[in-house]
Parts: C-alpha cells; structure tokens; sequence
C-alpha cells in the first residue's frame, strides 16, 4: 500500500498557485482539478465531508459553530471528533487492510479521533485564568519530541493580530517529524497562513501574492521529504477567498425587530439564547438562524430577505438542495451576497460591547469575527499593549488582550458561499500523474471533483489492497 500526504492548503486557488513554484511543480508532474466546495464553505464543514464523503445533513457539522439546544449555547470551534457522524476515511482503510496508520497533523475535530497520532492546537487553561500555548498531541511521547525539537506550539501566530507564517512553518516541521518517525499510510496536515493576510488584504493584494509565495518556500522540504520516501501527495483547499466589502449585521437587525434579547452583566450586554425568538450565528458570508417559535420562521425569513448584502435564506425544504438540513442547522440558513458577510454583533451601543468583543476569544464569542486578525487601528496603543500582556504572561500574571476593532470594515477578504469565480474556486493537485483515485473522467475533462470525492480518492491513491 502506497502512503498518502494529504495536505490541506486552505485559500489554494490558481491565483495563489501563480506564486507558488514548488506546487506548481508538483501539479506539472502530476494533476491537478478545481475542487467543487459546498455550502457552507468553512473549513469545519468541508474538512468533515472531504474525511467521510457524506453531506453536513448527514455528518452533522453545519458549519465551524452551531446553537447546541441541548445546552442552551452557542459553541464555535469545538474540537472533539464524536461530533462528527460517519465512517472517516482512515477508518474505512483500517476495515480492508489491517493494520493501518494514520496520523492527523491540526485537521479540525482532532480530539478524541481514532488517528494513531494526533497533533492539534489545545491551549493550557491555568487556573488563575491565564492561557499558555500548547498542542494536544498523541501519543504523549511525540508531545516532548516536538516541543523539543521546535518549540511549543505557536499559539499567538496561529490566530489573532499577530498571525504569521510562523504556525504554518511548526505544522510543517511537526509533519515531517511524524514521516520521519512514525510513517504512517496516511499522514494529513493542515496548513493555515493563506487564511490570514487574504483576510486582512483582500486575495488581489500584494500582501497575498507574498503570501502564497511564503507558504511555498515552507511547504517545499515537506513535498520533498514525501518525494523522497515514496508518499503519493494530494493536495485540496476548503474554499478560495473572495473579495469583502460589506459587512452586514444581521443580529442587529434581529434585534433591532425585537426578536433577539440580550442580558447584562457587569454594564456589559450578552445574548440571551434562552429568551430570544430570533437569533443568528454569524459564519463569515453563511448564518444559521434559530428561531424558537415554528409560527414565525415566515416572519423572520421576510425580515431577512429584506436585509441589504442578504443573498439567498434558506428553510427546510431549501436546505436540502444543499445538504445542509441537520437538526443542528438553523430554521433558517442565510447566505450573504457576493462581497458581503455576516458580523455576530448583537449590541446597539459599542459602549456595552460584552469584554470578549475587544479580544480574540473564539470560544465564548456567538460567531465568527474576522476582526481579531487586527489590532485596532482606532486604538493607537493596542499593539505596544499586547506586546506589554505578554511580558505580564511570562511573568505569571494574569491578563487581557484588548486588541480587536469594533468596526469590521478592516475586512478585505471571505468565503463560505459557492464560489462566484473561477478566480475563488479551490484547487485539487496530486503528484502522480497516473493514479486519479477515481476521478480521472472528470479531471481529463476539466470538471471540479466534489468535495466529497476526496475520501474516495486517498483510499484509491493508496493502489490495492493486500490481505
């Protein structure tokens, strides 16, 4: 059985492939397909369908967050692989040949998955409040090794105002030790960095092109580390990223109706599922919108519609065009036009903003924020201040990081409905120019293979199976 990399590099499009040589060469030497995304195009959602090739209706992941009704709370970023419904591809693998490994290099829903190794962001929580950078990683042996090796995990430039190339370069050194150390049939790896500055600068900027062409100069020892020791490499994106303008706030508008409640804590405002008819979890250009009472889905639909930057907003029926009709889904799914996308503000008054607002704080926010890629332009300040909390970190003493704007016009870049574009479509590659995996008929004639063929692909580059 041939060992497969599959390595997720997320924002890929041909754009950025024209600043990237090592994968051109990679894609000239074997194939390469523009990959057919879903709705919604987030990467909690397609990573989930490319690993078991089932719809969001039918694996449950409806988006990178969701209400969970059962606990009366909106989670985003959950991390446990239960929530995932289906037969995963490594698993598929284990069933036909015994004895498979698989290692999973910060692929979401890590925790708790059956990979043999597993490397994932986790954070420790002290008990005074603070939070240090940390990785979950198994076996726990390889925990030391990388740390080691390369230094924990690189938290802060994984996410936030100060996002960097830096956590794409320890996934990769991280990855290469595990081919190195523990080669397994199918070693997958997420790479992050083209997420942050085409967010922040748009795709058409500068800053992109230098981007993608900084992720190549990293990515290439990995690709020629796999060259050298035989993996068949198949590289996908989630989605490409398109020009943002228009920042549309939809819970305000909720609100704004009397349909979305909130209570207060401190002089602070927070959302208050419990109470609220009509609320909406924010997912960048894609919000799920729950409604408590079945007799004014109609209602709030028409308030939707009306709504300028709404595109399309979906019920049941609509849904189901698009398989995303999961119990967990909203009564109603909203897609933004092109261009636009949803903030989760739900306050009137930037002075009532809750604590978590101003800071990166992707857990206990309702919804996606793009903004925390910022540090507040209207706060002259914030950076030297952020860089001061760190000092207090090292020190031990608690802190808060109160670097993100309010005002998400900063935003330049988004996704997660349909591509418009050829110029936003993702990109499939692989190194072997004679296996397809079984989609050979739709690469020879130039179509996009689905996403939910890609489970289906890793399992045919491995080649036959022996018992």
């Amino acid at each position: 059985m041939r060992p497969v990399l599959l390595l997720d590099v997320v924002g890929l499009t041909e754009k950025a492939l024209a600043h990237m040589p090592r994968l051109r060469a990679l894609a000239s030497g074997g194939w390469q397909s523009p990959l057919a995304t879903m709705l919604p195009a987030v990467t909690c959602s397609i990573q989930a369908t490319m690993l078991t090739g089932l719809t969001p209706a039918q694996h449950g992941i409806v988006g990178n967050g969701w209400y969970f009704r059962g606990l009366g709370e909106v989670h985003l970023w959950r991390q446990h692989n239960r929530l995932v419904e289906g037969e995963k591809v490594w698993e598929t693998a284990r069933r036909e040949q015994p004895g498979y490994t698989a290692a999973n290099v910060c692929w979401w829903y890590a925790m708790g998955a059956s990979t043999d190794v597993t490397v994932t962001p986790r954070p420790v929580y002290h008990a005074d409040g603070r939070k240090s950078p940390d990785a979950y990683v198994r076996p726990p042996a390889l925990h030391d090794e990388l740390t080691g090796r390369f230094g924990e995990f690189p938290l802060f430039t994984y996410w936030g105002p100060t996002a960097s190339i830096e956590s794409s370069r320890w996934i990769v050194h991280a990855t290469r030790h595990v081919m190195r150390t523990r080669s397994p049939n199918l070693l997958m790896a997420y790479v992050p960095h083209l997420d942050y500055d085409l967010q922040r600068f748009g795709p058409d900027s500068p800053e992109a092109d230098a981007a993608a062409a900084d992720l190549d100069a990293v990515l290439a020892p990995l690709l020629d580390d796999a060259a050298e020791r035989g993996l068949v490499v198949l590289v996908v994106s989630e989605y490409g990223i398109a020009p943002a303008s228009r920042p549309v706030h939809i819970n305000r508008a909720l609100r704004e109706e009397g349909l979305l409640e909130v209570y207060v804590q401190d002089g602070r405002e927070l959302l208050d599922p419990w109470t609220s008819q009509a609320f909406a979890v924010a997912d960048h250009q894609v919000a799920h919108v729950y409604v408590d009472d079945a007799s004014q889905v109609a209602r709030v639909a028409d308030l939707l519609r009306g709504l300028p930057g709404v595109d399309e907003v979906l019920d049941r029926d609509a849904q189901a065009r698009y398989g995303i009709d999961h119990p967990r889904a909203g009564e109603l799914v909203v897609v933004a036009e092109p261009g636009a996308w949803f903030t989760y503000y739900f306050w009137l008054d930037d002075d009532v903003a809750p604590d978590y607002a101003r800071g990166v704080d992707i857990h206990r926010k309702p919804g996606y924020d793009p903004a925390e890629l910022f540090f507040d332009p209207a706060d002259p300040l914030a950076k030297a201040r952020a860089g001061l909390n760190l000092v207090k970190k090292k020190v031990g003493l608690r802190y808060a990081m109160r670097t993100t704007p309010l005002d998400p016009s900063c935003v330049r870049g988004t996704h997660g409905r349909l591509p418009d574009s050829a110029a936003d479509t993702p990109l499939m590659i692989c190194s072997d120019p004679a296996t397809s995996g079984g989609v050979g008929d739709l690469v020879a004639a130039g179509r996009p293979v689905p996403a939910a063929a890609v489970k289906d692909v890793v399992l045919g580059l491995h080649g036959p199976t022996t018992t």
